[in-house]
C-alpha cells in the first residue's frame, strides 16, 4: 500500500515538475507579447498626439477666419449705423442757437 501511494505521489510530482518546466517558455512568450503591446501602444499614442497637433492648428485657423469675418461684419454694421445717424441728422430741423 505504501509503495502504491508513494508511486502515485511520485507520478503526481513528476507531472507538476513537467508543468513547471514549461513555465519559463510560456513566460518568455508572454514577455514578448507585452513588449510588442507596449511598442504598438507607443506608436498609436504618438500618432494620436500628431493628429491632435494637426487638428489644433486647423481649429486655430478656423477660429482666426471666424474672428476676421466677425470683424468685417462689425465694420459693415458700424458704417451702416453712422450712415443712418447722418441721414437722421439731415432730416431734423436745425436748432437755433440760444441768445
Amino acid at each position: 500500500m505504501l509503495d502504491a501511494e508513494l508511486s502515485e505521489r511520485v507520478t503526481i510530482l513528476e507531472q507538476k515538475v513537467e508543468e513547471l518546466a514549461a513555465l519559463p517558455a510560456r513566460v518568455g512568450l508572454l514577455e514578448e507579447q507585452i513588449v510588442q503591446l507596449r511598442t504598438e501602444m507607443h506608436d498609436e499614442f504618438s500618432a494620436v498626439r500628431s493628429d491632435m497637433g494637426v487638428m489644433k492648428a486647423e481649429l486655430r485657423a478656423e477660429i482666426r477666419a471666424g474672428d476676421e469675418e466677425t470683424r468685417r461684419y462689425m465694420r459693415v454694421l458700424y458704417e451702416d449705423l453712422i450712415e443712418r445717424i447722418e441721414r437722421i441728422g439731415e432730416g431734423l430741423p436745425r436748432r437755433r442757437p440760444k441768445r
